[in-house]
């Protein structure tokens, strides 16, 4: 089972793991060094944005490199234009009524 985008960026700690490997591949440890949760916790995440596509994951040696595959976000951006249109839409006629209003 493919997961979605939208299930991962729902949690906090996967975010968080996104601006992280976005910045720069680290390896698994790495990762898990800047949580106060466990390793295993991490590697579900980690999981979970790998089937989603967020993360590649690569072996070199016996470490597990990560990195950001931020290209995936494009369906959150995309959805979430069509709601920008909307409220930049309404902000701006509630910007000319108070203007109107104003004067």
């Amino acid at each position: 089972m493919r997961r979605d985008v939208f299930q991962a960026i729902a949690d906090p700690t996967r975010r968080e793991i996104i601006d992280l490997l976005a910045e720069e591949t680290m390896n698994l440890n790495s990762v898990a060094g800047n949580f106060e949760i466990s390793r295993p916790a991490i590697s579900k995440h980690m999981r979970v944005l790998q089937e989603c596509g967020l993360v590649i994951i690569h072996k070199e040696g016996r470490e597990r490199y990560c990195k950001a595959n931020l290209q995936s976000l494009e369906d959150v951006s995309n959805w979430i234009g069509k709601y920008r249109q909307f409220w930049d839409e309404g902000l701006n006629s509630l910007k000319q009524f108070l203007e109107k209003d104003n004067k």
